[in-house]
């Protein structure tokens, strides 16, 4: 028995190896404050339960659900993204799929268009699936580091001519995981001109959409006009709705992008449980008001730690989007040996920056998905250890 080649060029999984941390630390005995992983610790609200128990007690959901999505389901999704984003003209038979979240979706995507040879895009940082799903597909990444002082920007112009024509895909995430980045509709427009111009498939990974501060409201990248020519991009309830655990999604844009998504998923998965499509309508209607106190807390769970760490020395801003805060490491520290001291000598958990990639070193990230009342604690016992950024 061996494993497939290609497992020899993918490293664990980042969150995988922090709960197996996690776990172990917590079989010692050792209180554990995890800040590591981007799972939000509220409930789902009320009327999405509700949807959902009235949509298990009704029979005709219990079969197979249609592998693109119910009608009502895309029509909900087409609905939200022209009351949100001002995106009209979507059809919901061609130009949108449902998916089991993003992730799978995101990976599917790279099945459906890159083989061997083939280049994808990637921000380094950024999420580690663009990568490995690079790798599983047979594809060569080229990434693209996001650097401080292009505010956590790609450069385009470092990109080669030759990389360029090979690549199939460009991939984006704003608000950006892990830095928090934003990018403004001017940054889009630039984006699609480029993949316009050498034929790439532009993928906006859209999770952090609805997670944003301060009354920021992320932009869509299909706002940009044309932009559906070359641009798909992926929805997720799981972060905006509490909803990590439930497995929804959409993927909407290019026609033609959509039928090689679709076509990946009608051979690998059989679609999301009708149910669990009909708590997502509910939560696509959710009011504005309640989706906001949603995010207050998180809003308020970041100034805690912003202001926590700049008592310490950090010199940080809060971020508007997302539910992380990046953090530069002290002088002297890799990523690496900053998050091991911080378990070492604080029992939390943090996720170091190189996990994201290359130029995520230098950096740790901090998730917002535990109590106030944990997250004090935490900035108490970095004070307490004397660890400051100097």
């Amino acid at each position: 028995m061996q494993f497939a080649k290609r497992l020899e060029k993918i490293p664990p999984y980042l969150f995988a190896e922090i709960n197996r941390k996690r776990e172990a630390l917590i079989n010692q005995g050792v209180d554990i404050i995890n800040i590591g992983v981007g799972d939000p610790d509220k409930p789902t609200p009320a009327h999405i339960l509700q949807a959902m128990r009235e949509a298990i007690d009704d029979a005709s959901n219990h079969n197979y659900p249609p592998y693109e999505g119910t009608q009502e389901f895309r029509e909900a999704a087409v609905k939200w993204m022209e009351s949100r984003f001002g995106v009209i003209n979507l059809n919901p038979n061609t130009e949108i799929v449902s998916s089991i979240g993003s992730k799978e979706a995101i990976h599917n995507t790279f099945l459906a268009f890159v083989e061997a040879g083939d280049y994808t895009l990637i921000p380094d940082p950024g999420y580690p699936v663009y990568r490995t799903s690079t790798i599983f597909a047979g594809g060569e990444p080229f990434t693209m580091p996001l650097k401080t002082e292009n505010k956590f920007l790609p450069d385009l112009s470092i990109i080669p001519e030759e990389v360029a024509r090979k690549a199939k895909l460009l991939w984006i995430n704003y608000p950006n995981n892990p830095t928090g980045a934003l990018a403004t509709l001017e940054f889009f427009e630039e984006l699609v001109a480029f993949c316009k111009q050498y034929n790439i498939l532009l993928c906006h990974d859209h999770a952090y959409s609805e997670m944003a501060y301060d009354g920021y409201k992320p932009p869509s990248v299909l706002q940009i006009p044309g932009a559906k020519d070359i641009t798909i991009e992926f929805h997720s309830l799981s972060k905006s709705y509490n909803m990590t655990g439930w497995r929804v999604g959409f993927a909407v844009g290019n026609a033609y992008a959509i039928k090689g998504l679709s076509q990946v998923k009608t051979n690998v998965d059989s679609g999301v449980f009708k149910a669990i499509q009909k708590a997502a309508i509910a939560a696509y209607a959710t009011d504005e008001a309640e989706l906001q106190a949603v995010m207050s807390v998180y809003q308020n769970r970041r100034d805690i730690i912003v202001k926590g760490l700049q008592f310490l020395g950090w010199p940080i801003e809060p971020p508007k989007a997302t539910l992380y805060v990046w953090v530069p490491v002290p002088s002297g520290y890799t990523s690496t040996d900053f998050t091991t001291l911080l378990l070492d000598k604080c029992g939390i958990i943090v996720s170091p920056g190189i996990g994201y990639g290359m130029s995520g070193e230098g950096y740790f990230r901090i998730a917002l998905t535990i109590s106030d009342e944990r997250l004090h604690e935490a900035i108490e016992r970095m004070r307490d250890a004397g660890i400051r950024y100097a």
